[in-house]
């Protein structure tokens, strides 16, 4: 059963969720101001995080920053306003991994939370060769969604492990950031390729032994970036 954790002030929203989640079989666990989800959030291992922007408390933006910082890497949906544009750009670059309008379709929110979760689970090989990837001190097992480096597991975030992903298994590759944007979120988010900056800087701090002269992931310079041949 997949455990997921709703930070949202608003009990009609929250009831409704409940319903719809309780019975699709999800383990529901609520949150009705920012503190209280962060608490929960680190004191428990959920397979998916949603969060309201507007919380009372810490806002959900500051939320999402922490839980990063803190090396949470369950994937983080963000609840938002139509007015909110900045925030949903602000959020998807601080590593949240999807966001919903708010009013939003009840089958809509549902889907993306069943995409979410079945992009993290584990994911049958194409080939035996696409399957694990090793490049230096880097070894990648997409079946496993597992990455290490000198044989240390990395903490990485569905999106970051996805963008490692595709960036080694096409070594040489340049791809600009509009073609990782669609490639990795599924859908165009535009003018948000700040965002696909943001999760290669985050890599980058977690994989390369000098950020400032990387050795993994390279800059092709005014066109995008690609993982070292």
């Amino acid at each position: 059963m997949h455990s997921i954790l709703l930070a949202e002030d608003d009990p009609e929203i929250v009831n409704l969720l409940k319903i719809n989640f309780d019975a699709s079989f999800y383990d529901l666990t609520t949150a009705g101001n920012g503190n209280a989800a962060l608490q929960k959030a680190t004191g428990q291992n959920f397979h998916l995080i949603i969060l309201d922007i507007m919380l009372p408390g810490i806002d959900g933006i500051e939320v999402c920053r922490k839980l990063r910082e803190k090396n949470i890497s369950a994937p983080i949906m963000m609840l938002t306003s139509r007015s909110e544009e900045i925030d949903k750009v602000l959020a998807l670059e601080l590593g949240a991994d999807d966001y919903v309008t708010k009013p939003f379709s009840i089958r809509e929110l549902m889907a993306r939370v069943k995409a979410i979760l079945r992009r993290t689970e584990t994911v049958a090989p194409v080939t035996e060769t696409a399957n694990e990837i090793q490049v230096k001190d880097i070894y990648i097992n997409r079946t496993k969604m597992k990455a290490t480096l000198k044989g240390e597991r990395l903490d990485l975030t569905a999106k970051e492990f996805e963008l490692l992903y595709l960036l080694a298994s096409n070594r040489g590759k340049t791809f600009s950031r509009h073609e990782l944007l669609e490639m990795i979120w599924g859908y165009s988010f535009s003018g948000y390729e700040h965002t696909v900056t943001s999760h290669i800087n985050r890599l980058r701090m977690k994989i390369e032994p000098d950020i400032q002269q990387p050795t993994y992931i390279l800059t092709t310079w005014g066109v995008g970036y690609r993982f070292t041949e």
